[in-house]
């Protein structure tokens, strides 16, 4: 009873900080204390539409999921500790990175916000390549805004500002367009030792698009960038109202910049300094490698980015992971319920991950493909799930999901080689986090899909909203230390970890299986062509 009525009397005080993100599939809200122990927490479900051939949610549903999640969290609070949340001591915003977001004058968006899923920019992507010898992924902003050029698209003249989920979001709850470097870093590529957006590459889009005549330039239109500990402005009345229309929260709370899902991914696993490493394994995948010194070269499957801090980041982004997982579940559950015995959907994962244990490391001979929506490294714009397996192949429901999990990992790997082989990367450490990790068996096949030790932190579970509150803290002590000693020596310092190592069996059983794979992928790129090709009329 004592810890808890000194925790409401932090909470009244606001000696805590809110972390919020918006995920691919759930918005979710954490408030911790001073030493960023988690204390309450909020969310709220919510699914992308594919509208008109784009990847999106609507502002509507942007703005009714704040809310619904701001209140989960408040509610949670009283349940908790018997007294309403109205204020804290610094909240942050993320959200899933990159993506596209333009707005007039008048700061109305001009079209449909474009997530992170949206593989439409190919050709603009492959040229601004060429022309900053850079790689310019498909889901930049920046790809998203020169493919609208070269489409000839009107409404280009008239944007004012660019932004990000979490830029826009904490815009409205501020009336600040900044964004923390890490997210900013994926709409323009950005200078790690002048911690600003790269200026040659910035002189070098005005040249492209001189011929244009806009009357904005790149520059104006880029949200201005902050690195992790700076204060990023505080809530406004207006905004107050936005993420509590109660009335109850009030405003004057200030904000730390707002970063993307990789940056909170990163500070969440403790993975900031040179030659760490993560990966997030959710709806999407995506390994960091956090560099100590400038790769080689530069290629089409890697991303460089930065950490909160500035630092560069080599990173491996897959569009597809547990998607098509989740939708073979809802398969099994559903025949569960045919059958008469319906389990419940946590019972239905248990049992296919503890049958994947069973499975032969190579999944004798059965190959998955889990993409959903299109993915860029392996040079698909459009999804097509697909089991392929040979007429004598033993077909067990073992190697089945077994290969589902593969799967699921499998395009990661593919990138993951390069960084192996081609620059030499050897980590200190992987630590993983997200929903295919929450069982063993998952810990078990990403340990022999890398290859690699992984680290799963008894905190995995929390995620990116803790990895947000953990920004919005460090906020106190900036001046003190830098975010890898504040994570080391604050967050980190006592905190329970599991290691799994790879088995040599495993890791054999994943190569082959990557073999085939590899070799399968133009029998599933014939399948999108086929499924998804143009009637003449």
């Amino acid at each position: 009873m004592l810890d808890a009525l000194k925790t409401a009397e932090k909470i009244k005080n606001g000696e805590t900080f809110i972390g919020i993100e918006f995920g691919s599939t759930r918005i979710k809200a954490v408030l911790t204390d001073e030493k960023c122990t988690p204390l309450a927490s909020g969310s709220f479900t919510w699914e992308n539409e594919l509208v008109d051939g784009i990847w999106t949610y609507s502002l509507d549903s942007i703005i009714k999921g704040l809310q619904v999640c701001f209140s989960s969290l408040k509610s949670n609070v009283r349940e908790e500790y018997n007294m309403p949340l109205v204020t804290a001591g610094a909240i942050g915003i993320s959200a899933m990175m990159h993506g596209y977001m333009a707005f007039d004058k008048n700061d109305e968006l001009l079209v449909p916000f474009r997530t992170w899923r949206n593989t439409i920019t190919a050709k603009a992507s492959e040229k601004l390549s060429g022309e900053f010898g850079f790689n310019i992924p498909e889901r930049w902003s920046i790809a998203h805004l020169y493919q609208e050029i070269l489409n000839d698209e009107y409404y280009v003249k008239q944007i004012r500002h660019l932004n990000t989920l979490a830029g826009y979001i904490h815009f409205i709850l501020t009336g600040e367009r900044v964004l923390g470097i890490g997210d900013a870093s994926g709409m323009f590529p950005v200078d790690s030792e002048k911690l600003c957006y790269n200026e040659v590459m910035l002189d070098k889009f005005e040249e492209i698009i001189h011929y244009h005549y806009y009357k904005w330039k790149i520059r104006d239109i880029l949200p201005r960038i902050l690195l992790a500990g700076d204060e990023a402005g505080v809530l406004t009345k207006e905004g107050a109202l936005i993420l509590d229309p109660t009335g109850e929260f009030m405003p004057g709370v200030r904000f730390c910049p707002p970063e993307g899902d990789a940056g909170t991914g990163m500070v969440a696993t403790n993975s900031v300094k040179p030659l760490t490493g993560n990966v997030s394994a959710g709806t999407s995948v995506f390994a960091m490698a956090v560099l100590d010194k400038a790769m080689k070269g530069w290629y089409p499957e890697i991303d460089v980015v930065a950490t909160p801090a500035g630092k560069d980041v080599a990173m491996v982004h897959c569009n597809n992971c547990c998607s098509d997982i989740d939708a073979w579940a809802e398969i099994f559950s559903q025949f569960s319920a045919a059958s008469g015995n319906k389990l419940p959907m946590s019972k239905v994962y248990d049992v296919l991950y503890d049958e994947a244990a069973k499975g032969k490391k190579n999944c004798g001979g059965v190959t998955a493909f889990n993409y959903v929506s299109g993915e860029s490294i392996t040079k698909l714009n459009n999804g097509a799930p697909m089991i392929v397996r040979r007429n004598n192949s033993e077909f067990s429901l073992a190697d089945f999901f077994r290969a589902n999990l593969y799967s699921a990992l499998a395009t990661l790997r593919i990138g993951m080689n390069i960084l192996y082989t081609s620059e030499n990367l050897s980590l200190s450490k992987l630590a993983v986090h997200g929903g295919f990790v929450k069982s063993s068996v998952g810990q078990s096949v990403m340990a022999d899909a890398m290859n690699t030790p992984v680290t799963v932190y008894s905190t995995a579970g929390e995620g990116g909203p803790w990895g947000m509150a953990i920004l919005a803290s460090y906020t106190r002590h900036k001046n003190e230390m830098s975010l890898e000693d504040y994570l080391d020596n604050c967050i980190f310092s006592s905190a329970k970890s599991e290691i799994t190592n790879p088995d040599k069996d495993g890791v054999t059983g994943f190569n082959e299986y990557l073999e085939s794979y590899e070799k399968l992928l133009e029998a599933e790129r014939k399948a999108t062509e086929i499924l998804y090709k143009k009637v003449k009329k």
